[in-house]
């Protein structure tokens, strides 16, 4: 006799919510680093839990839950990749500009690369090795370089290396061969490492000594202290700004366009403390006309031993909803 044919379970979707739903913070995260973007990261979570949820009753559990999921994120990102453009830092656009002093030009806000807040982090915190993974695996300048890979290629180093996927999983979604995809991944990671900072080179800002680095980051800028600044940045420090294309490299460089361009006296910022990428970052409120501290721009520093190597201060008060900040800081 033949044994009749198993039928496929018919799923509720009822339930999909409730099985679904924890996997939204790594699918906002795998998505980010896809397309460079929070932003379009969220809308395309919200496009692949609407595909998931009109898939379900087909779902067979061939695979787990977590890696369906992640097969339909990584396919609604290769076909939002392939409408949009690549998202970028200042940095990777060109050189450190020369002239800082007359109006500086703006790009559209598609062009950038944006932070990604750590409010909702997915990392195990009662293991710090994977909480230092985690922070690293979302560094600007690292997600930046992604962005410079052909989607697919971005797509097999991530489902790879991020994602642990064997290749024969990769080669099913891509349409393509194990061997195919190993190639791809050894090209991906031999160009990502050529432009991104090796780990160890990161530092993490939970010490005293960094957190008092951090404190008088802020008051410099509260103060509108530039000397006070200049002593908290290494030599090479790097400051790039975004919408404007132009960025510097040196203490006096940075120090000179920040005089030249955010004019402003002590008490016209104020500086709150946040994180994004895995770093510690600051929300810059402006005192404006009115006399309103209003939002402004969202500063991203990299920090090495004793100093700041790096600031990226995004100028983009759309920022502050994502990291749940108010437009108006009320002075207390």
């Amino acid at each position: 006799m033949t044994a009749a044919p198993i039928t496929p379970p018919v799923r509720d979707r009822a339930e999909f919510a409730r099985l679904a739903d924890p996997y939204r913070r790594e699918l906002l995260e795998h998505c980010y680093r896809m397309v460079g973007s929070v932003h379009d990261a969220e809308d395309l979570v919200q496009e692949t839990y609407l595909r998931a949820w009109r898939g379900y009753p087909r779902f067979e559990g061939r695979s787990s839950l977590r890696t369906w999921l992640h097969r339909i994120a990584t396919t609604t990102c290769l076909t939002a990749i392939e409408r949009g453009r690549r998202r970028a830092l200042p940095a990777g656009l060109g050189g450190p500009a020369d002239d800082i002093d007359g109006p500086l030009a703006e790009l559209s806000d598609s062009t950038w690369l944006e932070p990604l807040p750590d409010a909702l982090d997915v990392s195990d915190r009662s293991d710090p090795a994977s909480v230092v993974a985690a922070r690293a695996g979302l560094r600007l300048a690292l997600v930046a370089a992604l962005q410079h890979l052909p989607p697919r290629q971005r797509a097999v180093l991530l489902l790879r290396d991020v994602l642990r996927w064997r290749a024969s999983e990769v080669a099913e979604l891509l349409g393509t061969s194990s061997a195919a995809i190993n190639s791809s991944l050894q090209r991906a990671r031999a160009q990502v490492a050529a432009v991104a900072p090796a780990e160890d080179a990161v530092v993490e800002p939970d010490d005293p000594q960094q957190r008092a680095l951090l404190d008088r980051y802020a008051e410099a800028f509260e103060r509108a202290d530039m000397a006070a600044l200049s002593r908290l940045l290494t030599a090479d420090a790097t400051w790039e700004m975004p919408p404007h294309p132009v960025w510097v490299r040196g203490r006096d460089a940075i120090t000179a366009l920040i005089r030249a361009q955010c004019p402003g006296g002590p008490g016209d910022v104020w500086m709150v403390a946040t994180r994004a990428n895995g770093c510690p970052a600051f929300a810059a409120y402006h005192r404006d006309a009115d006399g309103l501290l209003r939002a402004h721009g969202v500063h991203v520093l990299q920090l090495v031993p004793g100093a700041v190597a790096g600031v990226v201060a995004f100028l983009d008060p759309g920022l502050f909803p994502v990291f749940g900040l108010a437009p108006v800081l009320r002075e207390s």
